[in-house]
């Protein structure tokens, strides 16, 4: 990337792993600079946030996390992989199920509510919408790992479900994008607005159900 500053890019020589360090060490000590860049990236944003800072509130040397990521947009893309992912799968997984629709698309807007907005995941998705056009490497890389998986297998069932007939019509199925919206509006509404007027997102996704559906459960 571009705009990463020389001193956050991998050194030359490339550092060697300790031999004998026990798996769960190297598992708890990648998770505490995950969590650690998670910290900074989300009071900072990408380009202010510098390893040296990773590697302070982590408590681990800087040269430590070249032992797990290539450079900070490498941090990055693994913080959004390892928090997105599972429920990425677990979306996929749903959407080849034979569910009706209706259930389909309230598990979905659960899972934003309470596995995304109710977590530290909101934050990897704010970071996203802020940064994004700013380094476009980081929204290419979301667009593939998280939209680009998800977004088919949703679009397939919302088609089937317009030709059976289970949705009003088939303006879901050409822009299944409409279904998470609400979720991008509570998103941006929580980082600018959440402290002069709170938002009910659980009210929120109800009210969405009951445009798609109607008021019938």
């Amino acid at each position: 990337m571009a705009q990463l500053r020389q001193s956050e890019r991998r050194p030359a020589k490339e550092p060697v792993r300790r031999r004998g360090r026990p798996p769960q060490e190297g598992s708890e000590r990648r998770q505490a600079i995950l969590g650690a860049a998670l910290e900074e990236f989300s009071a900072r944003g990408f380009a202010a946030t510098r390893l040296d800072d990773v590697a302070r509130r982590a408590g681990v040397a800087k040269g430590t996390i070249y032992l797990y990521f290539r450079d900070k947009e490498n941090l990055f893309q693994e913080l959004v992989r390892t928090m997105l992912s599972p429920l990425i799968g677990a979306i996929k997984a749903a959407a080849v199920r034979e569910l009706p629709i209706r259930v389909l698309i309230e598990l979905i807007l659960d899972t934003f509510v309470n596995e995304i907005y109710g977590t530290r995941r909101k934050d990897v998705l704010r970071l996203i919408i802020t940064e994004g056009a700013r380094f476009p490497e980081l929204a290419e890389f979301y667009y593939h790992e998280v939209i680009a998986r998800v977004l088919p297998p949703v679009r397939e069932r919302l088609r089937l479900a317009a030709k059976r007939g289970e949705l009003a019509n088939d303006a879901l199925a050409r822009f299944p994008q409409l279904l998470v919206a609400p979720a991008l509006t509570a998103i941006i509404w929580s980082g600018l607005f959440e402290r002069f007027a709170p938002l009910d997102v659980r009210e929120l996704m109800r009210a969405h159900l009951e445009l798609l559906f109607g008021g019938a459960p």
